[in-house]
């Protein structure tokens, strides 16, 4: 038995670091979850920009498709009349050959001569000796050619200007598609790889704290083990955690007999520096005022539990914490070694033991240093 009690302290130290350091473990995954969430939260948020964006151009594109279809009719338009031109003009052409080769035959040799002078038929159809040579009825076919080899060029010119308008419409309706589509699905792909990173994380912080649960539940059992080990020592020898308080080196003197537990700024789970120690007696042991004074505070206080403080002097106090029972009141008059409470497991603890704390103008100090 002896043996076993020895060893768990140092059982209970392990099984405390080993809580604390998952409880890190989960502080780190929790922090990058949050991160991931903040990223990922960003990113709906960038593409819910998009499809909003994609909305709007869906409108300009809808726009575009029947500036395209009206462009698509105008085209059909115009290729329909410039085929009539030209076969207009052809007929027209034909016409006039036929009339040339008539004046040819009939007419005077200088006629020919303007005619074998000519450079192509746009010349010959600007020379003077030409135009008054031929007939008005011949003057009427030449016109008309004119007009229709102007409106057939001009009707091309159209043309060309209409597909290169319906080339533009198409091109741009496939850039902005393309340039949409290439964005949203870059988002989507960055938002699904975020998600089954968080969601491999969430995992092991899953896993952690089942772990940690464990741990602390396996913590819980060792304070057990050494609260019955404590009881057990107490039965049998009784006396030994209620008897004579020790007297230190200092001002103060122990206000229960029993090891040091937890020491003086033990970093724990839910707290970075422990501002007490801790000292393993059973539940129910006398509680001794380490110094005459003046109570001031008597009740339960958070994870203290049922909590007393003696102020000593102007500086100097002594507080209890996780008591079963207070014994004084606020405002009492107390002298050094009095009983003030019974010890127990009130508030945030393991096991029964002795919370005592030293402070100096309200700031806890090590009790060992006025013990």
């Amino acid at each position: 038995m002896p043996g076993l009690s020895e060893s768990l302290p140092s059982r209970i130290q392990h099984q405390r670091n080993k809580v604390a350091a998952k409880l890190h473990h989960e502080g780190v995954l929790t922090t990058t979850i949050s991160t991931f969430n903040n990223r990922i939260s960003g990113l709906q948020g960038d593409i819910r920009g998009l499809q909003q964006r994609e909305e709007r151009i869906q409108s300009t594109l809808d726009q575009k498709r029947a500036e395209l279809a009206q462009i698509q009719n105008r085209l059909q338009v115009a290729r329909d009349r410039l085929a009539r031109l030209r076969a207009r003009l052809n007929l027209a052409m034909k016409q006039l050959a036929a009339r040339l080769v008539d004046e040819y035959e009939s007419d005077q040799p200088d006629l020919v001569t303007v005619i074998l002078e000519s450079h192509g038929f746009d010349d010959l159809l600007t020379k003077a000796d030409f135009m008054q040579r031929i007939s008005r009825q011949d003057q009427q076919v030449v016109g008309v050619v004119k007009v229709l080899k102007a409106q057939t060029t001009k009707q091309a010119n159209e043309l060309a200007v209409l597909e290169q308008r319906a080339q533009d419409a198409a091109n741009a309706i496939l850039a902005q598609r393309n340039a949409i589509a290439a964005s949203k699905g870059k988002l989507v792909s960055s938002r699904n790889a975020l998600q089954r990173a968080r969601d491999g994380r969430q995992v092991v912080l899953t896993r952690v704290r089942t772990s940690r649960v464990h741990a602390q539940e396996d913590l819980h059992a060792l304070m057990a083990q050494q609260s019955r080990i404590q009881s057990e020592l107490q039965n049998s020898a009784p006396g030994a955690f209620s008897g004579p308080v020790k007297q230190g080196s200092g001002r103060l003197i122990w206000p229960v007999n029993g090891p040091i537990t937890s020491p003086f700024c033990e970093r724990r789970p839910w707290e970075a520096c422990h501002p007490g120690i801790d000292i393993g007696v059973p539940s129910g042991t006398p509680i001794h005022a380490a110094d005459s004074g003046r109570v001031s505070i008597a009740g339960w206080v958070g994870g203290y539990g049922n909590y007393t403080c003696i102020q000593h002097t102007a500086t100097l106090s002594t507080c209890y914490g996780h008591q079963e029972r207070i014994l004084v009141h606020v405002g009492q008059g107390v002298s050094q070694g009095q009983v003030i409470g019974l010890s127990d497991c009130t508030g945030l603890c393991f096991g029964p033991h002795l919370h005592f704390e030293v402070r100096i103008n309200g700031s806890v100090v090590n009790p060992l240093n006025y013990l």
